[in-house]
């Protein structure tokens, strides 16, 4: 199949295959003689267990050990039973990291009971005046990266 077909057959976009390809987690697939790629059964499997790792926000990393064993499958996969764990390990931290986050946020909702002039808006006033603050300079305080449902769609350098 082209690679349009395994796009279409993986839900995935095409950038990000060559992505993953660049990255050296997806085979380079044979030419045909137009030079079109052409990919068949493994590559496709092997992709949508990619694309499974991502959902789970694994990184590139973490997904090249777990590869690395699939490659290997008469390996010990205590690696990846700790590998795991760790992953585990992170997606607790930013779930206490977004409950913190949610907490602020009802803080400064709390801020502006009603609706009135912009000027007068609570929410408005504590943002910046937070914003005035050095340990706001960088924008993101308090912010977890990913939190929002709808960020990075095509995020390649998380792929």
């Amino acid at each position: 199949m082209k690679i349009g077909e395994l796009a279409t057959l993986t839900n995935t976009q095409i950038e990000t295959i060559r992505y993953y390809e660049r990255e050296g987690l997806l085979a380079e697939p044979r030419r045909s003689e137009g030079n079109y790629r052409i990919y068949g059964p493994a590559h496709a499997e092997r992709l949508s267990f990619i694309r499974h790792c991502r959902g789970l926000d694994m990184t590139l990393d973490e997904i090249r050990v777990l590869l690395r064993f699939k490659d290997a499958p008469t390996e010990n996969c205590r690696e990846v039973n700790e590998l795991l764990d760790e992953h585990i390990g992170h997606v607790a931290e930013r779930i206490r990291e977004l409950r913190q986050l949610e907490k602020q946020l009802k803080s400064l909702r709390e801020t502006c009971v009603g609706g009135q002039a912009a000027l007068h808006c609570g929410i408005l006033n504590e943002l910046t005046e937070i914003a005035k603050s050095p340990v706001a300079s960088n924008g993101r305080e308090g912010h977890v990266h990913g939190a929002h449902s709808g960020s990075g769609a095509h995020r390649p350098s998380r792929h």
